[in-house]
């Protein structure tokens, strides 16, 4: 799935920047700034495929992601424990890139070391209601492992060779469920989306 920012993110921006900000959307009235979606970009919450324009990509996700933590809140999942909370926060500065890299994002889009911490929480915070609400995982059957098997034979080559399916059928049947669970996930997030007020306001 779209590993799926926002709420920390949005108040990271509005506390911190001291110029005018451009707003790309509003979901339940709050906005999604031009700063929030390229500091998304920069810790690698959201992805941006080749091929598509990566604001827009970067802000319909940000959209979802706000929909999600207000989920979230409503349920409250476990706060996440001390060390995956620290590896998460690792995770994201990585991303970023340098000492200096993390500077300049805070000093563009208020993003520093108190706003990443509170967003690695988000995101474990987001993961854990997921699997709570879908499970971690989903079961496959027999023929969803061998349909994924047929349509994804790059992924079971060796050295060329497709390997035959009664090898590859635990990671096919693997992928499939994994492949399950994104699309109840994604059906889900439509009916999010759907029940709120979105209001996109970016263009190119």
């Amino acid at each position: 799935m779209r590993t799926l920012l926002l709420s920390a993110l949005i108040g990271a921006s509005v506390s911190a920047q001291v110029v005018l900000d451009r707003v790309l959307a509003r979901v339940d009235g709050e906005p999604i700034t031009l700063s929030d979606t390229k500091a998304a970009i920069a810790l690698g919450i959201v992805e941006t495929p080749a091929g598509v324009d990566p604001m827009l990509s970067a802000l319909r996700q940000l959209i979802e992601r706000h929909l999600v933590l207000n989920e979230v809140a409503r349920f409250a999942p476990p706060e996440p424990d001390a060390p995956s909370l620290n590896g998460q926060v690792d995770v994201l500065k990585a991303h970023v890139g340098s000492p200096a890299q993390l500077a300049e994002l805070e000093k563009t889009a208020g993003v520093g070391e108190e706003q990443i911490r509170e967003i690695a929480r988000d995101n474990l915070r987001i993961q854990s209601y997921l699997n709570q609400r879908f499970g971690a995982s989903v079961q496959a059957t027999d023929e969803d492992a061998a349909r994924y098997y047929r349509t994804h034979p790059d992924e079971f080559r060796v050295g060329g060779e497709l390997r035959p399916f009664a090898e590859a059928e635990p990671a096919a049947r693997q992928k499939a469920a994994e492949e399950r669970r994104q699309g109840i996930i994604f059906q889900w997030m439509r009916e999010l989306r759907q029940r709120a007020d979105v209001t996109e306001l970016y263009r190119r």
